[in-house]
């Protein structure tokens, strides 16, 4: 069972916890959107809670923002507050952190002057949560009829979200376009439609897929809408470090970019690959022939070579046998053959390294079930 926070996007709140330190009834303890645990809440020794004069409130999605606490109010995760807001009026969300993790990711974010940032103005009233409810039950149908009017003005953009201000007097359109688009005359629209304050803001592909949520192709749900907030470029540099195929389909996550986590171990193979000479656009000459460079093994720390007569037959080399022949092959020496006649280094068949059998895992299950059975007689 779940709580209204996943329907809704904004997290899970104290309206339906069973105690003040939990959030909501979702069989996985709460909505999984940017989620904060406090990893700090249990040492004595740090700050406590309430004493820090600023908390992380939570609203829509992924949108998070820091308020200070000038009136001192006792505040747990999953209260519900009013916040002051730039434009005026005020707006409504769920504390989703507070104490010393708040002073940590202040500090993550370059953030020194808390005397900018907005106030919370006091805890949400029961006046103020049905408003805030009657706001969020407009937003579907704000987001259909904005649909309707973009697509009788034919404006080349995708309306992806809509989230009202908790005080009902402004309303924010969140937008993805390839280009500039001209929406002046969408405003206007929506405007006499809805009879509030109207803000369109873009947003990127990744952006999108980080308010929408989904699951990956590991299983998982997607980092960009659980627990990433720093999107880092990606390029294709990045996948011929890590020696993949670049394949299109497999390496582009649900926004269309290529994913997020192919960065997640870069610095590794970068560290790794310090190791290895520059082999890119260089051959080993033999006496027996001359060796094309296939690919490399970061982990095994191996590289592949191949005889021109021979394309199909890769022999692996130690990146010190590597460099051996180099500088022979630079003093204009060729040794007898790649690998030595002392070596236990082995060549290895294209066929049986690069396209293993399909039967493989039957056979090895086939001999796990014999020594099963065997061992029942």
């Amino acid at each position: 069972m779940a709580c209204t926070g996943c329907s809704t996007g904004r997290g899970c709140n104290s309206l339906e916890a069973t105690s003040k330190y939990t959030c909501g009834k979702c069989s996985t303890g709460s909505c999984n959107k940017l989620n904060v645990f406090n990893w700090l809440g249990n040492i004595s020794e740090i700050l406590p809670e309430g004493m820090f004069p600023v908390v992380e409130v939570r609203f829509k999605n992924s949108r998070k923002e820091f308020y200070t606490n000038p009136n001192k109010f006792t505040l747990y995760v999953g209260d519900v507050v009013v916040t002051e807001t730039e434009t005026g009026g005020y707006d409504v969300g769920t504390v989703s952190a507070t104490g010393e993790i708040v002073r940590l990711q202040l500090r993550k974010k370059e953030i020194k002057d808390i005397g900018s940032l907005k106030k919370i103005i006091r805890k949400a009233r029961q006046q103020d949560i049905e408003k805030w409810k009657e706001a969020q039950a407009l937003e579907p149908k704000a987001l259909f009829k904005s649909r309707e009017f973009a697509q009788q003005l034919n404006l080349e953009m995708k309306l992806m979200d809509v989230e009202y201000q908790g005080d009902k007097t402004k309303a924010t359109f969140y937008y993805t376009a390839d280009g500039r688009v001209d929406f002046r005359e969408l405003i206007k629209k929506l405007a006499a439609e809805f009879k509030i304050r109207i803000e369109m803001r873009q947003i990127g592909a990744r952006q999108e897929a980080a308010r929408l949520g989904g699951i990956g192709v590991c299983g998982r749900e997607l980092c960009c809408s659980t627990w990433l907030t720093d999107f880092r470029t990606v390029t294709t540099t990045t996948i011929r470090y890590q020696q993949l195929s670049i394949n299109p389909t497999k390496l582009a996550g649900q926004c269309g970019k290529l994913k997020c986590c192919l960065n997640y171990e870069l610095d590794m193979y970068l560290e790794s690959l310090k190791d290895f000479p520059e082999v890119n656009d260089k051959v080993l000459i033999t006496q027996k022939g001359t060796a094309k460079f296939i690919k490399i093994d970061v982990f095994k720390k191996i590289i592949y070579w191949a005889y021109e007569t021979d394309l199909g037959t890769f022999i692996p080399l130690s990146i010190e046998r590597t460099k051996e022949i180099l500088e022979l092959n630079e003093k204009n020496i060729f040794p007898e053959d790649l690998v030595p006649s002392n070596s236990q280094e082995n060549t290895t068949s294209q066929k049986t390294e690069m396209l293993d059998d399909l039967t493989r895992f039957d056979k090895a299950l086939n001999k796990k079930y014999k020594k099963y059975n065997n061992h029942r007689q």
